[in-house]
């Protein structure tokens, strides 16, 4: 019988992968080992903290802990569109002069009500809004207008990771502005995204609205970071950089944890315990940084759930991300 090689090594590397996964399951804080990478006597140099360029790579790679992420985007798009087939098609209103600068309007079914801005994800490579409508009918059902935000991708962007934010800002700043156009009350207005949406939800959440978008200071009344990232200095030592083309201003520009004197708003963390060691420190770390300063902020650390899971739980209202949802906006 002739025996295929590369298939032997492919399932060989699978079954590394299940078991490395079962491992980080059973591991308690995951930032301070790093299951990934080269056994302790072939470690490479130190590139950030105690992780060389295999396992920093790695944690900036949420494929490398998340094996069946593909079944859980594809669950995305098919959640999205039952979402959809229940609450019937978003309002399509744009904020920008671009065709990106768009947003989908899931609206409650009262009028003044509460207002919930969602940033995507997507390692700011990729993301639509219509893949993220499987969340609108919990805010819908509990009487909240839900919004997902589109924007430019960083490779659009001329690996420009703050045209994504501005477009960001621009589109939270609509949102507000034109809320009593669709039935939204703007005193009660919330912003949140996961992973590089949560990134891009930390900087806005930094952003001074009333010096640049002559918006009351504290228009955001809360915010729920997911799974994102607040530091950009162990992303840029990452393979992030063959795609972004980072600069010493623009990591200071979008580091939001760098800039808690500007946080107005009350905020939840999360980050669960099967994702990448370095996204749950970083998660970790800022909810601390923001304590530090004397800020209100709540971290949910949840067992058992990967980086993809968190996202797809922020439309359970018994998930943890669904829960601090609803928390935030005083629902619950």
């Amino acid at each position: 019988m002739l025996i295929n090689s590369s298939l032997i090594s492919t399932q060989i590397s699978r079954r590394t992968m299940l078991g490395t996964a079962v491992a980080m399951a059973a591991t308690p804080a995951l930032a301070e080992v790093c299951p990934i990478g080269p056994a302790p006597h072939e470690k490479g140099p130190r590139v950030w903290m105690d992780l060389d360029q295999v396992e920093l790579d790695a944690a900036y790679d949420q494929m490398a802990y998340a094996p069946l992420i593909g079944q859980i985007l594809k669950r995305y798009a098919t959640s999205s569109n039952e979402t959809r087939a229940h609450l019937g098609a978003p309002k399509r209103l744009a904020y920008g002069p671009t065709p990106v600068e768009a947003l989908d309007l899931y609206p409650a079914k009262k009028p003044n009500a509460p207002i919930f801005v969602f940033i995507h994800g997507g390692a700011w490579l990729r993301g639509e809004a219509k893949d993220y409508g499987f969340s609108a009918e919990l805010f819908v059902n509990a009487g909240v207008n839900y919004i997902a935000l589109d924007f430019i991708a960083v490779g659009a962007a001329n690996g420009d990771i703050g045209v994504m934010a501005e477009q960001v800002r621009r589109g939270i700043a609509w949102a507000y502005k034109n809320a009593a156009s669709f039935g939204g009350d703007a005193s009660q207005f919330y912003i949140g995204g996961h992973s590089s949406g949560g990134h891009l939800c930390g900087i806005a959440l930094v952003t001074d609205w009333q010096k640049d978008f002559g918006l009351p200071a504290e228009m955001v009344k809360g915010g729920l970071c997911m799974s994102g990232m607040y530091d950009m200095k162990p992303a840029r030592l990452s393979k992030r950089s063959s795609y972004v083309k980072f600069t010493d201003e623009m990591e200071q520009a979008m580091s939001s944890q760098r800039q808690i004197d500007k946080l107005r708003a009350p905020i939840i963390v999360t980050y669960g315990t099967n994702e990448t060691p370095e996204f749950q420190r970083q998660n970790r770390d800022f909810a601390a940084a923001v304590k530090a300063a004397g800020k209100p902020v709540e971290l949910i650390e949840a067992p058992n759930f990967n980086h993809f899971e968190m996202c797809e739980s922020l439309g359970n209202p018994y998930g943890p991300n669904g829960r601090a949802a609803l928390k935030l906006m005083k629902l619950s």
